[in-house]
């Protein structure tokens, strides 16, 4: 079904989707403490309309119907928990929060702790905060667009499409995606000295915990985009992926965690940006290893050597062929049996491979490929954050995208395993490293 597609039937029957898999895995695995959100936050220089925003997010809900979509009820013996798609939105998805001084903090702090419902359309809701004199605006003029989305129904790009295809609605601008950036062909088979993936990897050692009860941290800064040699065969995203595994080990050196592989799982995105981009949870996952020796304490030296083994490593996993989470996961949603059989299942085996769990998360949105243009006077998006979920037992997410020049990194984290000023600590070593991948000899 394309993102132009109407969502019912010539007699008003409405139309139901059975989850995907990773929607299911996601909706047995939901835990209200740590609540599985994605933050998207977009910034623009000017002001905007109230009613002239609703209404064009509601015209892109509109161009997009998939997104226009709630958990149909059903008997506890069903095999299948579904979408059911609706014509208008069940609930008002945008607010328009007052210029307080910390109404941009509070909202951040909705987006980790209230997830939107699923039994209500859509599961998104939209914030527009007034930016106040302190937070880098011209005085006064500034806005910031804080879109909250429930991770069982949509992904960060899936809705990133929706705010670029509002923004055209709003502002008259064309959005139309740029093309990907040319990568060097990729390798079919993995290298013969990526570390084992049976084996448990290292978790991101305790700091402090936040003594506020439960949820997820979040810190935001923005670097500049790394440089990295003309013609060089790794990526900006490679350098992400070593900045982000020096940036734990040496984290857990400090806190005398015993040295183990590292494992981060990288979400990978081969869908379109245009107007048929299929909306909904649309990455698949893959995990990219480092040996306990390629991070070791002092890796100036050998800093090229790694980045082009990472590429190799990633160039491979992306290449190779994968459902979105394993073979595993689509055996544990075949609707063979009660959904609700399922989830027992499932909410076990999750916590009895919680040991082999990846130690992290990056997910690297990369270059926002929309102008995110609202016309005068709300102005072209000039910063554009997300930040995925952080739960238990990884604990820790990076997540990082670039818009005109600057990197925009948020770093996410569990308030059972670390504070705000483990995570600010987190973020000078990323900015470390981030700078040393662009020293290292050619």
């Amino acid at each position: 079904m394309t993102a132009l597609d109407h969502p019912t039937h010539p007699d008003d029957t409405p139309t139901r989707i059975p989850f995907p898999t990773v929607d299911e895995i996601a909706r047995h695995c939901h835990q209200s403490a740590e609540p599985e959100t994605v933050h998207i936050e977009v910034h623009l220089p000017g002001p905007v309309d109230p009613e002239r925003l609703r209404t064009a997010f509601t015209e892109a809900l509109h161009l997009h119907p998939r997104i226009l979509m709630r958990e149909a009820p059903g008997p506890w013996y069903r095999r299948r928990y579904e979408w059911e798609l609706t014509d208008t939105p069940d609930v008002e998805v945008l607010t328009f929060t007052p210029p307080t001084r910390d109404a941009l903090k509070q909202a951040r702090t909705r987006s980790l702790t209230h997830s939107p419902p699923l039994t209500a359309s859509p599961p998104v809701r939209l914030e527009a905060i007034a930016l106040p004199q302190n937070t880098g605006s011209a005085p006064g003029t500034g806005t910031a667009l804080v879109l909250t989305v429930n991770h069982t129904a949509l992904d960060g790009p899936a809705c990133l499409r929706i705010l670029a295809t509002a923004a055209e609605r709003y502002g008259g601008k064309d959005n139309t995606p740029t093309a990907p950036p040319t990568r060097p062909p990729d390798t079919p088979e993995p290298p013969a000295d990526a570390p084992s993936v049976w084996t448990p990897p290292a978790r991101v050692a305790p700091g402090t915990p936040d003594p506020s009860p439960g949820g997820n941290g979040l810190l935001l800064t923005e670097l500049p985009v790394p440089r990295r040699p003309k013609g060089s065969p790794y990526t900006v995203n490679d350098q992400l992926m070593v900045t982000t595994a020096l940036m734990i080990a040496h984290w857990n050196r400090e806190h005398g965690a015993h040295p183990r592989p590292m494992r981060i799982t990288m979400p990978v995105d081969d869908r379109p940006r245009g107007t048929d981009m299929p909306i909904g949870n649309g990455t698949r996952l893959v995990e990219v290893t480092f040996a306990p020796g390629e991070l070791a304490n002092a890796p100036d030296h050998h800093m090229g050597e790694l980045l082009h083994r990472t590429a190799d490593r990633t160039r491979a996993l992306k290449a190779l062929p994968r459902p979105q989470l394993g073979h595993g996961a689509a055996l544990l949603t075949a609707p063979v049996v009660p959904v609700t059989w399922r989830a027992t299942l499932t909410r076990g085996l999750r916590r009895a491979a919680a040991p082999w769990t990846s130690t992290t998360l990056l997910s690297n949105i990369g270059r926002i490929p929309y102008t995110l243009d609202f016309g005068d006077p709300a102005g072209q998006a000039h910063a554009v954050w997300f930040s995925a979920p952080a739960r238990m037992p990884r604990g820790l997410t990076v997540t990082t995208a670039s818009t005109a020049g600057k990197l925009h990194v948020a770093l996410r984290w569990s308030r059972t395993l670390l504070s705000h000023g483990d995570g600010a600590h987190l973020r000078d070593l990323f900015e470390h490293y981030l700078h040393a991948t662009e020293e290292h000899p050619t």
